[in-house]
């Protein structure tokens, strides 16, 4: 990093060789995650299109979140109690529990995929300064051929990267689709324009986390299946744990107030 990083002070490198040491960064970095707990502030489906203030803590199981506000107010009475039970329906049925979360990982780690096909799946145009960052334009290749719905949606997509020069880290990403897309001739499935997406990440402590979630995503699925998926989501108030915690560590640390 620090090699590429003192070509960056003297002359503008390739795309594809700040690309690619951004993916080998990333990737350790992910081998050495800690876990931390946080406030998050979501509105999407999952949530009713309500604005939910949510505790939550990583475990090595799966995250722990304690709602706190439904559209900046406390939860009455009945309402908490009724979180709380949930949580502890949890500790008593943690395999349900760690199952779903692994399906969430499962997730995650599509997404981690779907990151390293950028140096084979889009052209990286039009590199330059922006305040710290390297911009770096994504456009698809033509020449690609993607595989799976997933990776076909986002290959086409056009949109930009920036990369922290100074640590070569992802610090956002962003892409939108221009027009519908059609896969198996739409009977598989249908796009429609406008869908998109934004990750912002942020300088946490010695790590870079995930600060905003902005996901759009409108069109249909076989058998006529409405797929849609519409996520705005804000991460504050890291605090890194000493150590990993145990599923009744976490509730109980969820359940109090953040620090």
């Amino acid at each position: 990093m620090g090699a590429l990083a003192g070509m960056a002070r003297a002359q503008m490198p390739a795309a594809k060789d700040v690309v690619a040491k951004m993916l080998e960064n990333e990737k350790i970095a992910m081998e050495k995650r800690g876990m931390y707990e946080y406030v998050s502030l979501e509105r999407s489906e999952r949530t009713g299109g309500h604005l939910w203030t949510e505790h939550v803590v990583e475990t090595p199981m799966g995250r722990i979140r304690f709602l706190m506000q439904e559209d900046g107010k406390p939860l009455p009475p009945e309402r908490e109690a009724q979180e709380r039970g949930r949580l502890a329906d949890i500790l008593a049925h943690q395999s349900e529990f760690e199952a779903k979360e692994g399906a969430q990982k499962g997730d995650e780690e599509s997404a981690r995929k779907m990151m390293s096909i950028l140096p084979k799946a889009f052209l990286l145009e039009n590199m330059r300064v922006e305040g710290a960052d390297w911009r770096i334009d994504l456009r698809p290749d033509p020449n690609y051929s993607p595989e799976g719905m997933t990776e076909k949606v986002a290959h086409a997509m056009s949109g930009y990267i920036l990369i922290n020069q100074k640590e070569l880290r992802i610090h956002h990403l962003e892409g939108q689709l221009p027009q519908d897309l059609s896969i198996g001739f739409g009977i598989l499935a249908t796009v429609h324009a406008g869908t998109h997406f934004v990750t912002e990440r942020s300088e946490v402590g010695d790590e870079w986390r995930t600060t905003h979630v902005v996901s759009v995503l409108n069109g249909r699925i076989i058998f006529f299946k409405t797929l849609s998926k519409n996520q705005d989501m804000v991460r504050q108030q890291f605090h890194v744990l000493e150590k990993p915690l145990t599923l009744k560590e976490a509730v109980a640390l969820a359940e109090t107030a953040p620090r």
